[in-house]
């Protein structure tokens, strides 16, 4: 399966958000770093994974209660 590999500017168009609220806020606490992004060749550049971004904005309104945990799982209970 081929992934579709988006820069921050290209990913804060297709989900509706500005890319420093990507950079500050998502990128580590939401979007983790081997799951939803990668850095190629060990360098400064992240290109994120949106197959992968997709599939769990998709999960996340299946779920009826949650409670966020601070290395970036859930709790469902």
């Amino acid at each position: 399966m081929s992934q579709t590999y988006l820069t921050t500017d290209e990913l804060a168009s297709r989900i509706k958000y500005d890319s420093r609220t990507i950079r500050e806020r998502l990128k580590d606490s939401v979007l983790l770093e081997g799951v939803h992004y990668i850095r190629p060749f060990g360098g400064r550049k992240i290109l994120f994974i949106w197959e992968r971004i997709e599939e769990d904005m998709g999960c996340a309104k299946h779920q009826v209660f949650a409670i966020p945990m601070a290395n970036g799982g859930v709790c469902h209970g």
